[in-house]
Formats: structure tokens, sequence, C-alpha cells
């Protein structure tokens, strides 16, 4: 099965958490997975202007959509909040035809392209763990992590609403199964599910640092060594924010925090470099040492 994709890595991976942008193409080329860049895609949108403009909103996706449907490729991303904003859309374009036909009359009298509505959205998490033969994927991974106990942060764009995604109920969740392909442990704890509080950071910064260590300290409680994120915006809370939540808080998290993609690329044997490590703002080498990593 051919694998090929118009990649859409949303803002945060192209800006601040460029190592998970490095990361996925990494391990993207290792797996045989082909990304093809969407050089005319603007910014998702995100809730904010779904929320204030959602007619713009929707006009912004489509755009967004139709790049990728006039490359004859379904769209993936490795941002939880782009994931939810386009799926959404998307999910509205493939439904309502009557909604569809106006924004791409908003589409045709820009210049643009209308879109169709032949496409679907993925997030990378899901086509390693579901397209990606587990032959292949097991295979590749070289430098199994040993039992080391993984907390997998799920955030909430990727996981609600349930009525816009294509997801089996009752199946193990997708972290859990990767950490579980790459010899780990996930670790079950209470707020894995929850918001990182990225939405809120503008307004609220001590909220969102309060949230994101009782986020990390929860993980750490039930025996997390690392936590990994299949989200550039959670990535950025739970990880480039660990710091300013500790000062919040007046007390120490010291959890290291990486994308899904990063972890798995230092079990296929890719080298840090090439992953971005050195950026993380909470060194994972006294705890990924201990697993040969």
């Amino acid at each position: 099965m051919s694998l090929e994709f118009a990649f859409y890595p949303g803002c945060a991976a192209q800006q601040v958490q460029k190592e998970a942008d490095w990361a996925a193409r990494a391990v993207c080329q290792e797996l045989g997975i082909i990304l093809h860049s969407m050089p005319r895609a603007s910014c998702c949108g995100a809730v904010s202007l779904r929320e204030t403009k959602p007619a713009f909103s929707l006009a912004v996706a489509a755009r967004i959509l139709s790049e990728a449907e006039a490359m004859g490729k379904d769209l993936v991303t490795i941002c939880n909040t782009c994931l939810q904003t386009l799926t959404h859309a998307n999910h509205r374009f493939q439904n309502e035809p009557e909604l569809l036909e106006k924004i791409n009359s908003v589409l045709r009298d820009a210049g643009v392209r209308p879109y169709g509505a032949t496409i679907k959205t993925h997030h990378l998490l899901w086509v390693v763990t579901d397209q990606v033969d587990p032959k292949v994927l097991q295979a590749k991974i070289i430098r199994p992590l040993k039992g080391l106990r993984v907390a997998p942060f799920h955030g909430c764009h990727n996981l609600r609403p349930a009525e816009i995604y294509e997801q089996q109920e009752g199946k193990e969740h997708h972290l859990n199964r990767l950490i579980r392909s790459m010899g780990g442990v996930p670790v079950d704890y209470p707020d894995q599910e929850r918001c990182c509080g990225f939405h809120v950071m503008l307004s609220d910064k001590k909220e969102v640092h309060e949230m994101s260590a009782k986020n990390c300290l929860s993980a750490k409680a039930a025996g997390a060594q690392v936590m990994i994120t299949p989200c550039t915006l959670c990535d950025m809370v739970m990880g480039s924010m660990q710091e300013m939540a500790e000062k919040t808080i007046q007390k120490p998290i010291q959890l290291p925090e990486m994308s899904f993609s990063q972890l798995l690329g230092l079990t296929m044997g890719i080298p840090a470099d090439r992953l971005g490590i050195s950026r993380l703002h909470i060194n994972p080498a006294v705890v990924l040492t201990t697993v040969g990593l």
C-alpha cells in the first residue's frame, strides 16, 4: 500500500516546535511514508477564528483542503488542533452540500480552486499505528525502550468531538499502542486526556502553567519516566513551558517531554540531531541512557 500524503505540519511545527517537524519527516522517511509539502497552505485558524468568524474559518479550511485535493492526496498533520479544525470543517463540507457551495463561491471569487470534499484528514500517529504494516514498524525499532515507563499525553483535540473522527470505539489509544510497539510501558494516569491549556495561554498565563504542571505531576505520580504527545501545541505547553510552570507552582517537575515521533525516531536509531533532541527543554538523556538510547 502506497502511503503518500499532503503534509500540513501547522504553524507551531514551523516556528517554535521545529523539532516536531524534523522528527516527523525523519520517521516518515524511514517508514516509507511520503510527505508532500503544501507551499500555499496558511494557518488553519484554530479555535479562535472558528469562534469569532466562523464563515471565514470555513473558507480558510476549504482553501487548505482544496490544495491537498488538487495534489490528489489525503491530508496528514502532526497538530491535534489543526486536525480538529480541518476535520470538523471537512465533516461539515461532506455532509452539508449547501454550505460547501456557499464556501466554494467565496473561494471562486478569490481565485481559489473550489473544494470537492473528496479527501480525508489524518493524524500522522494514526498513519504510523493503523496504516504502516506492523511488521515493517517492528523491524525498524532496533533500540527498544526495555520497559521504560512512558506517559501518553493524548490531549483533547484528537479525541473530541468524537462524531467527526472515524476511530474504532473500544480500540486501545494509538499512543498506548505505539508505546507498546517501542517496548515501553504506557502509564495510566488521571489527566492524560485533559486539555494542555494552550488556548488560554494569552489570556491567563498562570492558569496555563498550573494546568501544565497538574498534567505533568499526575504522570510522574503514576511512575512516568518520560512523556510523549501527538500534538505540537501540547508539546509546547508540557515541554517548553515546564520551567515556567515550576516557577508558578514553586515546585520541581522535571519530567522529560517530547513528540511521539522523536521517541519513535530514537528507537529506530535515527541520530538525535536529526530529531532535534537538543532543543528539548528538559534533557531526557539521564532517563534514556538507562535503556540504551
